[in-house]
């Protein structure tokens, strides 16, 4: 029963986006209590890449619990990336760290391919690139919209759109790597969250390994993204990917997918996972339950429920 939510803010004024996003994900947490993720786009950088990756399976390894990692083990893992960067070309020109398993790179490199450069960084043990971007920032961890928000300094955060989950683990574990969003690996800039379940997950996912593509998890949504990557790899637009995605995707599910200037909204043939969504002037809003966009509006609202097989799309 996870509760997915999204905002665009049309304006393309930088506006505080982390904290609309925490609103509504801690508007939703009982829908998820296990994990929370942002995606969230900030002003795009105009040289250079952002990195956001972990260099370790689960929050409670580095938490103080019985299963701590030894500090000097994640700082070898660390010291790893940096020389398989260095090694492959790419200048870190600024870093910060908001806990001892997770990290934000700037960098500067030789090619807008970044596939070969992520690869690389995925070899060292543990370690996940989250997301690698001009804009896209994704965060994501265990507890709800507060903790995570509050932990990683997402209060602050200034964009113009962002996406966000809250899960509730169904078919796999409690960790970083099965909590949404996903990041459409290797395409940059693109993430997506999802509610619900696909049946020919197996099925796409043998396809898509045969076609190159990796996968950090078994969960199904991830599926999703490397689906959307590969469309849009081929040149295909978001809106058309994402109506393919209803007739080639089976199950139940809403999702909701993110670019750099996009946010998109598709509800498969059955409708039975819920969305809900205001439009307005300079902002869109969409979520799981009206209460998540009800918290970021200090007025009175008209929102709207999508139809079966209905895909949407918005532009900044």
């Amino acid at each position: 029963m996870c509760g997915i939510a999204g905002v665009i803010n049309r304006s393309k004024k930088s506006v505080n986006v982390g904290e609309q996003m925490r609103l509504m994900l801690q508007g939703i947490k009982h829908r998820g209590p296990d994990s929370t993720g942002y995606a969230m786009y900030g002003t795009p950088l105009k040289t250079g890449f952002i990195l956001r990756f972990k260099i370790s399976e689960n929050a409670a390894e580095v938490k103080g619990s019985a299963k701590t990692e030894d500090p000097e083990v994640l700082k070898d893992r660390k010291k790893q990336v940096d020389a398989l960067m260095k090694e492959h070309g790419a200048k870190i020109t600024k870093q910060s760290s908001s806990t001892p398993y997770a990290f934000r790179y700037e960098f500067t490199y030789k090619s807008e391919n970044l596939e070969e450069l992520a690869k690389a960084i995925e070899t060292v043990e543990k370690t996940e690139i989250l997301s690698i971007g001009k804009g896209l920032e994704l965060i994501k961890d265990l507890g709800d919209a507060t903790v995570v928000a509050d932990q990683y300094g997402l209060g602050k955060f200034m964009g113009t759109h962002g996406i966000g989950h809250t899960r509730m683990a169904t078919e796999s574990d409690v960790d970083i790597k099965s909590a949404h969003p996903y990041w459409a690996f290797p395409y940059q800039d693109v993430a997506v969250v999802h509610n619900g379940q696909l049946t020919n997950y197996w099925g796409n996912r043998r396809v898509l390994e045969r076609s190159g593509y990796r996968f950090n998890s078994n969960c199904d949504s991830e599926i999703i993204a490397v689906y959307i990557a590969d469309k849009m790899s081929k040149g295909i637009e978001l809106e058309q990917a994402m109506n393919d995605s209803l007739d080639e995707l089976d199950g139940v599910f809403t999702y909701i997918v993110s670019t750099k200037n996009q946010l998109g909204m598709a509800k498969d043939h059955m409708a039975a996972k819920p969305m809900v969504i205001y439009e307005g002037k300079d902002i869109v809003a969409c979520a799981s339950e009206e209460v998540a966009i009800r918290n970021i509006f200090p007025h009175e609202i008209v929102t709207y429920d999508p139809y079966e097989a209905e895909v949407k799309v918005w532009q900044v």
